[in-house]
């Protein structure tokens, strides 16, 4: 697999992780909390989300079998830079 579709999974399924998570918990938030943000209350949610599922996932990455990583993350390795191809 290429490094461009290895580091697109690794993006992606993260944030599909904490968007499935966000919308069950905005299910379920006190009306106070909707009150309060209004519309914003699910893209606050999600952002919170984000920021805890994927170090989460990361830490948890190092820790797991290659298939329970590649479920988590779509891959067991992390992509490869070449520095030549990356722009000044």
């Amino acid at each position: 697999m290429s490094d461009k579709i290895v580091a697109w999974l690794r993006t992606v399924l993260p944030g599909a992780y904490s968007a499935l998570v966000a919308y069950f918990v905005t299910l379920g938030l006190p009306t106070w909390v909707t009150d309060l943000l209004g519309d914003a209350s699910e893209q606050v949610v999600g952002v919170v989300i984000l920021a805890v599922v994927y170090p989460v996932l990361r830490w948890l990455e190092v820790r797991t079998p290659d298939w329970l990583s590649r479920l988590l993350m779509g891959s067991a390795r992390p992509p490869t830079y070449d520095k030549r191809e990356v722009p000044a």
